[in-house]
């Protein structure tokens, strides 16, 4: 197979990962419209990621937040947002680079974007692990192997419907095809 030299894998996840910014750009301008609301996973150990060290040690490889009903002071830059939000009652400050996000999912609309790491920024493969249990706010993501580089859709399932308040572990967003870049490449 031929060598891609222009890299339309990192191409395609960083115009994705712009969509993403735009859609928190508006969230934080004009706050969430209708029944709107997020879920976003990231990488907690990515550069740039800031949490507390309790929120660290609780999640120490990925976690999901839920942009909803109780969060605060969203910033957006070109590079990633700041959020406040509680969990277990405690408030916390959280930074997320774009760069750290696995995972973006509105479920009042059913969509979904998945990212995976690509070879030249994860080395080998990534190795499949359990997910920590979730807390008040924040459901433990689902793990999957990573090291093809790839984007995916995420439909999400047909009965989700939205919560008033964030479910303890949702259910992962199942059912659709992910759709890998190497399809569309000629041999």
């Amino acid at each position: 197979m031929a060598t891609d030299h222009i890299r339309y894998d990192i191409l395609a996840q960083e115009a994705l990962r712009g969509v993403v910014r735009q859609v928190l750009v508006d969230a934080a301008k004009n706050g969430l419209p209708g029944e709107h609301h997020f879920y976003i996973s990231f990488d907690t150990r990515a550069d740039g990621v800031r949490l507390s060290p309790r929120m660290l040690a609780q999640y120490p490889e990925e976690m999901t937040i839920v942009l909803q009903h109780q969060f605060w002071d969203l910033v957006v830059t070109e590079t990633g947002f700041e959020v406040g939000l509680s969990f277990g009652g405690i408030p916390e400050r959280l930074a997320v680079p774009f760069a750290a996000v696995k995972g973006f999912f509105d479920p009042s609309v059913q969509f979904g974007l998945q990212f995976e790491e690509t070879a030249e920024t994860c080395g080998e493969a990534a190795e499949e692990t359990a997910a920590p249990p979730g807390d008040r706010g924040t459901p433990a993501p689902a793990k999957q192997k990573g090291g093809a580089p790839a984007v995916a859709a995420v439909p999400a399932p047909a009965n989700l419907e939205p919560a008033k308040d964030p479910p303890e572990n949702p259910a992962t967003p199942a059912g659709g095809e992910v759709v890998r870049l190497d399809r569309f490449r000629k041999k």
